[in-house]
């Protein structure tokens, strides 16, 4: 982060080995100098030292020198865009990829989240610009959410019951999901299912590569920052957290959330002698993911291995409670 109103800030740079953080300042002999001067680059270059360069985009003819200062092999380029647009930072980025590294100021979370999805590759960072502790936290989260890969484990499973008709939700999501990609489900906090997306196609209907038939409203879904929510409090909007079998994790928005009544069915497996479940809709289109891909819940039967997410201890509102005694059947 750099600010105008301070003399220097902290940068951490995780792309850089062995350094956690550096300090960002106007002033000399700091290790990354901040300036809007050409000049003032030239010379820290010849010194060896790490350059940001400053510049506001105000119009096209600003964007037009940009390509004067990449001549300059800036370290950095930290933009400012008063007017702050998203077409600008389009061009800049096609402009500076592999040349620089590409920081856009903001001011805002959803400010953050476009500067750094903008072109799918995004800038290389950004500068946060606020007060807001809430908007600095949700934007850290933001920054190092996916980061943390997931262990799943198998659990075998052990029967399977028809039961009566219920509320089931499908999560529709602004994403393309992939093979052995979805949502971690199920009826405990302690032990959620991989429900694949709808990925696959089907001879009695298309494929819908954004949706997971999720499970009815009561069940438990993992969001971002290993916490827990009922499928019935998601809304449009709001981001869930896609997991891959890999165990590799993305945080994708929800477009829609649908829900309607289809008849069920109980999955019961084990890990060990313990006991895990899940309720799912009884469709040939809803799959658990397994090691070597996935399979309907029409088809599974007992000693069919699938994967899940289990943890010991109790969840508080959706945060996992280390040591607390919960029973859930």
């Amino acid at each position: 982060m750099v600010d105008e109103a301070r003399p220097h800030a902290v940068l951490t740079d995780t792309s850089l080995p062995g350094v956690a953080t550096r300090i960002a300042s106007r002033q000399e002999g700091t290790d990354i100098l901040v300036t809007s001067r050409f000049d003032h680059l030239s010379t820290a270059k010849k010194n060896k030292t790490p350059v940001a360069l400053e510049v506001s985009i105000g119009d096209q003819t600003d964007l037009d020198s940009i390509s004067q200062a990449l001549d300059l092999h800036p370290d950095y380029l930290l933009i400012n865009c008063p007017n702050w647009k998203i077409i600008p930072l389009e061009n800049l980025i096609a402009r500076a990829r592999g040349r620089c590294k590409l920081l856009a100021r903001t001011t805002s979370f959803d400010e953050s989240r476009v500067a750094l999805s903008t072109l799918e590759l995004g800038a290389d960072g950004i500068a946060l610009a606020c007060q807001d502790i809430n908007e600095i936290l949700k934007t850290r989260d933001l920054v190092i959410g996916d980061s943390e890969d997931i262990s799943l484990s198998t659990a075998r499973v052990a029967g399977i019951k028809l039961i009566g008709t219920g509320s089931r939700v499908c999560v529709d999501t602004t994403e393309i999901l992939e093979a052995g990609e979805g949502l971690l489900t199920g009826s405990s906090s302690q032990a959620l299912f991989l429900m694949e997306g709808e990925v696959h196609p089907n001879p009695h209907v298309n494929s819908r590569p954004f949706r997971v038939n999720a499970g009815p409203v009561s069940s438990y879904v993992l969001t971002a920052n290993g916490k827990t929510r009922y499928l019935s409090e998601l809304s449009a909007g709001e981001t869930v957290l896609l997991i891959h079998k890999s165990g590799r994790t993305r945080s994708v928005d929800v477009a829609r959330v649908k829900i309607e009544r289809r008849p069920m069915i109980l999955v019961e497996a084990n890990i060990g002698n313990r006991k895990l479940t899940t309720i799912v809709q009884n469709a040939e289109t809803v799959r658990l993911v397994t090691r070597d891909g996935s399979k309907s819940v029409s088809e599974i039967k007992p000693g069919d291995e699938v994967l899940v997410r289990f943890e010991e201890g109790g969840r508080h509102f959706g945060t996992r409670i280390a040591g607390e005694m919960i029973i859930e059947k």
